[in-house]
Formats: C-alpha cells, structure tokens, sequence
C-alpha cells in the first residue's frame, strides 16, 4: 500500500513538473506568436513607397503629347495660292477686270489682258440717291432689247446686267441714270460683247 502510494506520489508529481513546463512552453510560444505579427506589420509599412514612386513616370510622360500636337506648317503653304492682279496700262483698274468705270472721270474701258483694247468712253452713272456703287463685279446676264419694268417700260437697248438691276446700256451721255452706266449706242454695242462671267470693275 506504500508502494502504491509512492507511485501515486511519483504520478503526481511528474505531472505537476509536466504542466509547469507546458505552462512555460505555451508562454514561449504566446511570445513567438506576438512577435510574429510585428515583423509582418513593419514588412506591409515597407510595401507602401514603392506604389507611389511609380505615380511619377505617369504625370512626365504627358508633357511630349502637348509638345506634338501643335501643328503650322499648314498655314504656310496655303498663302502663295492668290496672288494680287496688277495695275492694267492706261485705265484706273487692275488686270484682271475686262470692263473698267471711272465714276469721277466719267470715262469706260474695255481690256484684255490687262490692257486696253476699247475706250476711252464716255458714260453717265447714278444721280444722287440713285448712285452707282464702286466694287469689283461679274457679268451675270445680258439682254439685246431690255425694257426696265421698274422706270416705266424705258428702254434699255445693249444691256449688260453686272450689280443686281445696275448695267451698262445705250442711254443720254447729258442725263443722270438710276444707277447704271449709260453708253452712246456704239459704245454700248462694243460693250454688249461682254461674256457672262467677266470682270468689271467701277473705281470712284
């Protein structure tokens, strides 16, 4: 029965040195545990400044796209493509135009190729409140025996529409006109040869 005691006491006693090294071990292991985390937290903290160095490439690759989209070579070639017609020899005009009005000279032309082939003429042009704008102008129709529906039926022989209603025609030399050019018959036959589409031109 002391034997059994003995063994009893021995059991005992190996258990409670048993538990007290467990107790120790799970103490060591609770401090293992802990320090785990930390060692983790300070490799997250580390992770961080590298995502935002990479932010940087991003803003100074945008600068070469503003560079690249300004663009005005195009400007330069499109200038040269009209050049300025010249003066015409002996009458106030440019080149270009074939028919030429002097409202000051009271005086007409006809010119080819900047130079005059008919003229000079003279003519009579719009009174006050009736004037004959100046400006460059195109032949726009023509009729042979034209009767003006605005003045009565007067007749208009030889007309050459150039401004809306405003044309050259056969009419007094000694009178004002409501805006057109009034020619002698011959000169106003030579300037019905006029094409549609030429240039008159009426300087002030």
């Amino acid at each position: 029965m002391r034997f059994n005691k003995l063994i009893v006491g021995a059991t005992v006693a190996v258990a409670a040195l048993l538990s007290a090294c467990g107790s120790g071990a799970s103490a060591d292991g609770s401090t293992s545990s802990t320090t785990a985390p930390t060692s983790s937290a300070a490799s997250e903290t580390t992770t961080q400044p590298p995502s935002t160095s990479t932010a940087a490439p991003t803003t100074s690759s945008a600068k070469p796209t503003t560079t690249t989209s300004k663009s005005t070579p195009k400007s330069t070639t499109s200038k040269p493509s009209t050049p300025k017609p010249g003066p015409a020899e002996g009458a106030p005009c440019t080149a270009d135009a074939s028919a030429c009005i002097d409202l000051s000279a009271n005086r007409a032309w006809l010119l080819t190729d900047g130079k005059v082939t008919y003229g000079p003429v003279p003519i009579t042009h719009g009174r006050p409140g009736w004037r004959t704008p100046p400006g460059t102008f195109r032949v726009q129709w023509k009729n042979i025996d034209h009767k003006s529906r605005e003045f009565d039926n007067a007749p208009m022989p030889y007309s050459v529409f150039f401004n809306g209603g405003i044309a050259f025609h056969a009419g007094s030399l000694r009178q004002l006109s409501h805006g057109c050019i009034h020619l002698s018959t011959a000169a106003a036959k030579a300037f019905f040869v006029l094409p549609v589409g030429a240039v008159v031109q009426v300087v002030p």
